[in-house]
């Protein structure tokens, strides 16, 4: 294996061609969700929510690319899965340029606001009236600008005039979204805004119920007709800071201006006749699958079987390995050094892949990554674009306050690491700790798969910590095991967590003759206790895409 460093990219010209003709599966395996393919040249998307993938498909019908696509299905997942994403948050997008044969990556994570209070942050969890303290300066809309001026094609008003439709139209609550709302009996009551859209009488909106947001609309009517002016700058600024500073934010106008969406060098790894691109830090989710990768061979996986006891085990002590390394040694790079190829290198995989056993099971300390909720979403285009892009407020409605501009903002900064919980592992230099103009660590993992210069493979995930864990097992689902798509999204899957005295989790339904195994050789096994972390997927295979959306959260994927 061998990872390198991909290019800094220009702006190619994407041209489009559609071709119209679709079928859509369903194939449950118990679950309600969809599967999609269509002959060579087409189109696809797999997302959240079933609008989305609308959204991203009439934007590359009326002659726009992947990332119109892409860019048009984050607005309107904003508006639609609210309690995950929104131009309050932020986000990672990773685009392959099929013109030129390369990845671009942009980070447009949100950054800690210069008067961030580092030592009350250690004192978390913070009593609501403090919940501003988490908010972060939101990069969503500067970053999809930015995504859009560089590669899009078609107007920067058509791609946001879903989002705005949406919102002031309405949108029918999609099941994911109502169990959040039945769930979070704290929201109701806690910021007018949200009351107003989901919480009529008092009572949360069920599955089915149509939804408006007419200040959110009247904010992206503003968006698509100014561009990033008319958030960063302006009315709907200061309200952003007006309501940040109501519960004790540190967010100002300057520091909204001056945010600006970095261009990073993803993470190449060749393996096995692949190339893989995947996210660098500030996230390390790329860290855990490039160590993985580095680990194990696929004739040694595809040996153990996918769902055995001893495959699990295997991948799961490689995964506590990339964990203790992320809270080790990973952080922001514009604050920590981060010697990446250090950290995956032959020599290191090889050695750590001695000490793992099929009889031993490394404990790692116990430790808090509180990420929560994400929005991914995947988009391809009949030339051979695609955008792999995670979208998050963090956890359930952010920091759960909207103002008169309707924006959902983000608590991003609770994705800073406590000294606390570092403590365990011998470390006094916490590499993730708050710090002004930080962007924490993530989890997040859009990752592209080429192999002779095509994508085979684009894919991403949802649900804070889950992510890399998921992406990490559903790649190599398709890669060694040669699962379909919905196969690989519908398959149950496990987790390695980061609370409690379980060392792996599984979902609800693990036969006993797994959880047995697994307890042989060292594990001690849990049950996972939430159901909202999802993969997206597109997979190119002989010619035909294939699509499919995770059925946890009753998102939807389509090819034509």
């Amino acid at each position: 294996m061998r990872i390198t460093a991909s290019e800094h990219l220009g702006k190619p010209a994407l041209q489009l061609l559609v071709l119209v003709s679709s079928l859509t599966l369903a194939l449950t395996l118990g679950w309600p969700s969809t599967h999609a393919e269509a002959q060579p040249a087409s189109a696809a998307a797999a997302t959240e929510n079933a609008l989305c993938t609308r959204e991203a498909l009439l934007q590359i019908k009326a002659g726009g690319n992947a990332v119109d696509a892409a860019v048009a299905a984050a607005f309107v997942a904003g508006v639609t899965s609210p309690s995950s994403s929104g131009i309050g948050g932020g986000g990672f997008a990773m685009v392959w340029l099929a013109s030129e044969q390369k990845p671009v990556l942009l980070d447009f994570r949100e950054v800690a606001p210069q008067r961030v209070d580092a030592a009350r942050l250690e004192e978390r969890p913070l009593p609501n009236a403090e919940r501003g303290r988490l908010i972060g300066v939101p990069g969503e809309v500067k970053g999809l600008f930015e995504l859009h001026q560089r590669y899009g094609k078609r107007s920067w008003a058509d791609v946001v005039g879903g989002a705005v439709h949406a919102a002031e139209k309405g949108f029918p609550v999609n099941p994911h979204l109502a169990k959040t709302l039945a769930s979070a009996r704290e929201l109701a009551g806690l910021d007018p805004g949200l009351d107003a859209v989901f919480f009529a009488k008092g009572h949360a909106a069920a599955a089915g119920a149509l939804a408006r947001n007419p200040k959110l609309a009247a904010t992206l009517r503003r968006i698509a007709a100014e561009g990033p002016p008319a958030f960063y700058a302006g009315e709907v600024a200061a309200d952003l800071v007006a309501s940040a500073a109501s519960v004790q934010g540190a967010l100002t106008l300057d520091e909204l201006q001056a945010y600006r969406p970095i261009e990073r060098t993803p993470v190449h790894v060749r393996w096995e006749g692949y190339d893989v691109y995947t996210m660098p830090p500030p996230s390390a989710g790329g860290l855990m699958l490039a160590q993985v990768l580095g680990l194990f061979s696929s004739a040694e996986l595809k040996k153990l079987g996918l769902e055995r006891g001893a495959y699990q085990h295997l991948i799961a002590e490689g995964m506590r390995g990339a964990i203790a390394d992320r809270m080790r040694y990973v952080g922001d790079p514009a604050f920590t050094r981060i010697d990446f190829a250090a950290l995956t290198s032959k020599e290191r995989m090889a050695a750590r892949r001695r000490r793992i056993a099929l009889d031993l099971t490394h404990a790692v300390p116990r430790f808090a990554l509180p990420e929560h909720g994400t929005h991914h979403l995947v988009t391809a285009d009949a030339l051979g674009n695609f955008v792999s892009l995670t979208t998050t407020v963090n956890r359930a409605f952010g920091a759960k306050i909207s103002g008169n501009s309707g924006v959902v903002l983000n608590d991003q900064l609770d994705d800073f690491t406590e000294l606390e919980d570092v403590k365990p592992l011998g470390i006094t230099e916490n590499p993730n700790r708050p710090r002004p103009g930080a962007r924490p660590t993530s989890s997040m993992t859009p990752t592209i798969v080429t192999k002779n210069g095509s994508v085979v493979l684009a894919l991403g995930g949802s649900g804070g910590p889950t992510i890399s864990t998921n992406v990490t097992q559903l790649l190599l689902a398709r890669l060694v095991f040669g699962k379909t798509p919905q196969q690989a999204v519908s398959a149950p899957r496990f987790y390695i967590p980061t609370r409690g005295n379980s060392y792996i989790l599984l979902e609800k339904g693990a036969p006993k003759a797994l959880v047995e195994d697994l307890e042989s050789r060292g594990e001690i096994v849990g049950t996972m206790p939430f159901t909202g972390s999802a993969v997206q997927m597109i997979a190119v295979e002989n010619g035909r895409k294939l699509a499919a959306s995770d059925p946890r959260k009753h998102g939807k994927a389509e090819v034509r």
